[in-house]
């Protein structure tokens, strides 16, 4: 370690929900065949961290039973590569896909690796994330961003759900959409919408000031306030009065919670779709003969596949700008604990909170 470059440091939890810094790996900046080391220089706080602090899981399988660090949407400098390595060089700025897949097994070579079952993906239980001031990555999973920000860079990952989302759902110009919840991926996920064609579009929460921010970043669209005890059918149907009284072809579900996911379906015309990005509890009821009689397709997703690539050449041409709008705080890495109260404080107005270091 040279004297310019301080201490390794991470953001852990664990099984007791504790959130502290502490000395993180590597120690010794010494990258291992067909890696790099990165000096991480800007890293998003997902809702996915907050779970794994707070709840020490998410779903089944993805359980915090160790000192664990948090993180995966992050941008930084290559500092170190090893001689294997052709495509990076030192000084190169990257943003990182977080996980690296197998290669072997048919979900990779159908070309849909996020559904490997041996990838290892920083910051899911047990691989430690990347929040943190250096860490070793696979060279061909750090993606060059050139002079785009650091943070630009970080929101990428996010953008990566959304247009993956946009994809799959098969989002097509003049389509009638509804985005449900205004949190940092439902706000994307409209700025996607809306680059696709998405008209009319709507978003809906349960926040005033949520919806108020998405407007500001997506000013045409129509926004839905929920309101505490309102039943699907009530909420379904100001969905269609939003549009004009059409009903959406698509719905992006993301916020995993049930009664809005019955919202989605009650409001989607026949044949539409509904797709599920968000995550929420192990089971839940929907309303089945009402997807039965439409023919509405329950679609859903986990994580993204051949996204970033996409996801920096629309950054670099305009096409998603605001996003970096979603950025309301800002924190040192030295001051984690306090970006993660902020986080999960719902009266701090936080929409996006960035971790960031310095040189």
């Amino acid at each position: 370690m040279t004297a310019s470059q301080k201490p390794n440091i991470g953001v852990y939890t664990n099984p007791k929900h504790e959130l502290y810094v502490a000395e993180a790996e590597p120690t010794k900046l010494i990258p291992a065949h067909g890696e790099v080391i990165v000096h991480v220089r800007a890293t998003g706080i997902c809702g996915s961290d907050i779970h794994f602090q707070k709840h020490g899981q998410i779903g089944p399988t993805m359980i915090v039973r160790n000192e664990h660090i948090l993180g995966h949407e992050s941008a930084g400098v290559v500092i170190a590569v090893h001689p294997s390595v052709t495509s990076l060089k030192v000084g190169d700025k990257v943003a990182i896909e977080p996980g690296v897949p197998c290669y072997k097994c048919d979900a990779c070579l159908h070309g849909h690796y996020n559904g490997c079952p041996d990838v290892q993906f920083k910051s899911t239980p047990p691989v430690p994330g990347l929040l943190r001031r250096y860490v070793n990555h696979a060279a061909e999973w750090c993606h060059k961003i050139g002079d785009m920000s650091f943070e630009k860079g970080a929101l990428l990952e996010p953008l990566c759900v959304s247009l993956a989302g946009i994809e799959n759902a098969g989002v097509k110009l003049g389509d009638p959409v509804v985005v449900l919840g205004a949190g940092p991926i439902g706000i994307v996920s409209a700025l996607c919408a809306r680059a696709a064609g998405a008209e009319p579009l709507v978003i809906t929460d349960i926040a005033e000031n949520r919806l108020a921010f998405a407007k500001a970043i997506v000013p045409s669209v129509r926004t839905v306030l929920v309101e505490g005890g309102q039943a699907p059918e009530v909420i379904s149907q100001n969905i269609i009065n939003a549009t004009g009284g059409l009903k959406p072809r698509v719905a992006l579900e993301c916020t995993g919670v049930e009664s809005s996911l019955s919202s989605a379906i009650l409001s989607l015309q026949f044949r539409g779709v509904c797709f599920c990005i968000g995550v929420g509890a192990s089971t839940q009821k929907i309303p089945f003969m009402i997807l039965s009689v439409n023919e509405i397709d329950l679609k859903f997703q986990y994580r993204y596949a051949n996204q970033w690539p996409k996801a920096i050449r629309l950054m670099n041409g305009g096409l998603v700008d605001g996003i970096e709008k979603l950025i309301t705080h800002k924190f040192a890495l030295e001051g984690s604990v306090k970006a993660f109260e902020t986080t999960a404080d719902p009266q701090s107005g936080s929409v996006k909170v960035m971790i960031l270091d310095e040189d």
